[in-house]
């Protein structure tokens, strides 16, 4: 049952109120001023509060003011018996759901408490699905290394200085930038993303700066640019490094003049954006190849941020591994799997050219691939330990099913082999029956050398 607080100094409007509300399974709290009502507040779940606008001692306004400095997200119904567009408006600008003018309508009071609960709700579901969103996209670890990016986005993520993220494939830098956009003063608006490796060179100005109807062929209408998409945010250029000269002529002029000009348009707009960039190249050997310029470089590098190789903080791997393992499982349904201190053994000797992506991948495969409940050291030899190629050298064409089916027979031989053909033995390893280890041999023809398959 949803609890709604009614502070309002004026015993019939209470009642009446009251009235209306319990009828329709709400239960009521009574307010008879704005210190009682904040009292209330402090000890009693509430979900929505109907203001009154003029009380004696503190108005309405200022119990509202209050409301918002303990919490920014608990629904504000105000209402007045006199009330001008112009109380309306602060009482919006202050955070207020709605304004209702006396006498209440029944129906327009009851509807306005429902979207004042929804919208609670929805605010709520929100903030769930981002908490999860963004813990999928955490800097995971406890290494020193780890400790130390961590400090430098915490110290530079409140200012608007540019930074530049340097750091080979999978270290994680596009969850250096998210997570400095995360902790800044522009949180509230928009992160743009844009892989400038990932659009060819002829389309990359009208990506970043958008462009006018007509202006090439194709352009059938407007388009925004992420300049624009980003504005009062941050834009986020990953692989700098790749982005053409005559583009980066024009984000230098972005950068130095706060100001971009869509293709095939006229008119400078003016656009705040912090600009976060990445590349795994180095780029002071860029600039003497003469494919980027050192005035562009010196602009983004403000701030330099490199991202270690996972090869440089090793004793990450077994807090990465199990938050990999976990995630896997809740996406796919899979029962919870436990990973074996050899395995993890294993992998820590890993050079992982890859990093952590190709770690998160290895991890991916191990989890959907392996059978039980747990991931142990004969389940890593049977896939390679899990990044390198077993001696099957298995096929990776085809469809994923099919390559699924060449993985399951690699590894169901592994595991045979280990015990030596003993189906009993080796069913029980794989918490399957025998009678569906016997079938799974037949369908892949594995048998002993010099055995037929069906034989134990």
């Amino acid at each position: 049952m949803k609890t709604i607080l009614i502070v309002d100094d004026d015993k019939s409007v209470r009642e009446s109120i009251k009235m209306i509300l319990e009828y329709d399974r709400y239960e009521v709290e009574f307010a008879e001023n704005g210190e009682q009502g904040l009292q209330k507040l402090d000890h009693l779940p509430v979900d929505v509060v109907l203001l009154d606008v003029k009380m004696s001692g503190m108005d309405g306004i200022e119990v509202l003011i209050k409301i918002r400095q303990k919490n920014e997200k608990l629904p504000v119904v105000m209402i007045s018996g006199h009330g001008t567009i112009e109380t309306a408006v602060e009482a919006t600008k202050l955070g207020a759901f709605d304004f209702l003018s006396k006498p209440l309508d029944r129906d327009k009071l009851l509807v306005t408490i429902r979207n004042a609960i929804q919208q609670a709700k929805l605010s709520e579901d929100y903030e769930k699905l981002q908490e999860s969103v963004e813990g999928k996209r955490r800097i995971l670890g406890e290494s020193e290394k780890i400790k130390e990016i961590l400090a430098v986005i915490n110290q530079v993520a409140p200012t608007d200085a540019r930074v530049l993220i340097t750091g080979e494939n999978g270290t994680g830098k596009e969850l250096i930038a998210r997570a400095i956009h995360r902790t800044s003063k522009r949180n509230a608006k928009q992160f743009v993303e844009v892989n400038c490796a990932a659009i060819p060179s002829e389309m990359i100005e009208s990506e970043l700066f958008g462009h006018e109807k007509g202006s090439f062929t194709g352009a059938t209408a407007q388009r925004i640019g992420k300049f624009e998409q980003a504005d009062g945010g941050t834009l986020f250029l990953d692989e700098i490094g790749d982005m053409s000269l005559q583009a980066q002529a024009k984000v230098l002029r972005a950068l130095e003049d706060g100001k971009i000009e869509r293709v095939g348009g006229s008119k400078l707009l003016s656009v705040d954006v912090r600009v976060l960039s990445a590349t795994n190249k180095k780029l002071e050997e860029e600039i003497v190849k003469g494919n980027f310029r050192s005035d562009l470089f010196h602009r983004l590098n403000v701030i330099p941020v490199h991202a270690p190789a996972l090869r440089e903080h090793r004793d990450d791997i077994p807090i990465l591994v199990q938050s990999f393992i976990d995630d896997v499982c809740s996406r796919n349904g899979i029962a919870r799997k436990a990973i074996s201190g050899d395995a993890i053994n294993v992998l820590l000797q890993r050079d992982w050219p890859g990093n952590v992506r190709e770690l998160k991948n290895a991890v991916e495969r191990l989890v959907i691939l392996s059978h039980g409940t747990s991931i142990d050291i004969t389940v890593l030899d049977a896939f390679g330990n899990a990044g390198g190629t077993d001696s099957e050298s298995l096929d990776v064409s085809g469809t994923f099913q099919e390559f699924k089916e060449r993985a399951e027979a690699v590894f169901i031989k592994k595991q045979l082999e280990i015990h030596k053909w003993n189906v009993t033995k080796a069913a029980e390893a794989m918490e399957i029956q025998r009678s569906h280890l016997y079938t799974k041999m037949k369908r892949y023809g594995l048998a002993k050398d010099g055995e037929d398959e069906s034989k134990e």
